[in-house]
């Protein structure tokens, strides 16, 4: 997950900054800091990502460029992640 598909995964979602951080048990400044494309710990970008792969999102990356893939999008949260 890079940068730009942290973004583009969050919007799909409905999820503001502070929202993916609760979530995923990381700090906003973290969130904010990938979206900015510096470099995390492996252990800290796992968690982000594990939290958007359980509500759908796949991260997809080949030779001819990068995004995502909503998986199911009829189970999307409708509220904020804290709250499922």
């Amino acid at each position: 997950m890079n940068a730009v598909q942290c973004r583009l995964a969050r919007v799909a979602m409905g999820w503001g900054i502070r929202d993916l951080a609760a979530a995923a048990g990381v700090s906003s400044q973290t969130v904010s800091r990938l979206e900015r494309g510096e470099r995390l710990r492996t252990r800290t970008l796992d968690r982000m990502r594990k939290v958007f792969e359980a509500a759908g999102i796949d991260f997809i990356c080949d030779g001819d460029g990068f995004g995502i893939m909503i998986r199911r999008p009829h189970l999307l949260p409708l509220t904020h992640p804290e709250t499922r």
